[in-house]
């Protein structure tokens, strides 16, 4: 049972609670996945310390503000958890890490070199609007400077974020984005708008302001690094379900 606020809650009402909000399978399988991490990392050896979990405490502490000791008990009472849980935490997040660094850190380079197209970026301005003939209207005024793209983007994007920075999307990868776009998009010429083209967002007319080469930076390592890892016990994961029978799997994800 829980205490908040000397209300007493017992675990069978939040489980109940969860099945009401349709929340509990994901909740299951969040604890079915760390089982399998659990278990891969200690195959492997690999080990959290009481001193790597009091460095992750020691910066959690200090991004959340938390002086004092008496400071952090009191957060963690209004979380309703104790050091124990929180420390608990900590040590899944850091075996996590472990783990993934210890499978695939040794394979980020290889898998850059393999699908460097893909990594390629592009600098991309975007107008979206609801109607074909108002795109069609904004892009003729753009090619005979009626307008500027910049001004057409403040006054008739859908989203504000947008029309507020005039258009401005951000540097895209040539794997984010779908194949039709992404073909239109990197086989556009800078600074040229491209003519409107519908998705089920509304009408785009989307311009390159410039091309950036793919670069293996430490932030493109870590993505592509978690996206191994996710690959990897997304398969582990669907191996187990389908190698279980379902009532041993929630017995085991639920504790009933």
């Amino acid at each position: 049972m829980i205490d908040v606020s000397g209300i007493v809650i017992e675990i069978d009402e939040i489980v109940l609670s969860l099945k009401k909000e349709i929340l509990l399978k994901d909740v299951c399988h969040k604890i079915l996945r760390q089982h399998i991490v659990d278990e891969a990392a200690q195959a492997r050896n690999i080990t959290i310390t009481p001193e790597d979990i009091q460095v992750e405490a020691d910066r959690l502490r200090h991004e959340y503000h938390l002086q004092k000791a008496s400071d952090t008990l009191a957060w963690l009472e209004e979380q309703l958890v104790t050091m124990e849980d929180w420390e608990a935490g900590i040590r899944d997040r850091l075996l996590l890490q472990k783990l993934t660094e210890c499978l695939f850190n040794q394979n980020v380079e290889s898998f850059f070199a393999q699908n460097r197209l893909d990594f390629e970026r592009a600098l991309v301005y975007q107008i979206i609007v609801p109607y074909a003939q108002l795109a069609q209207e904004i892009f003729y005024e753009i090619e005979e400077e009626e307008i500027s793209f910049y001004e057409a983007a403040h006054l008739y994007d859908v989203d504000p974020k947008r029309r507020y920075g005039c258009g401005y999307e951000g540097e895209l990868y040539r794997w984010s984005l779908k194949p039709d776009i992404s073909a239109l998009v990197f086989g556009a010429d800078p600074k040229k708008v491209i003519a409107p083209v519908q998705t089920e967002q509304g009408y785009h007319l989307l311009m390159v302001e410039e091309f950036l080469s793919a670069e293996l930076t430490p932030e493109l390592h870590q993505e592509i690094l978690q996206k191994l890892f996710k690959e990897w016990l997304d398969a582990e994961f669907n191996h187990f379900l389908h190698n279980q029978p379902p009532s041993i799997i929630e017995d085991e994800a639920t504790g009933l």
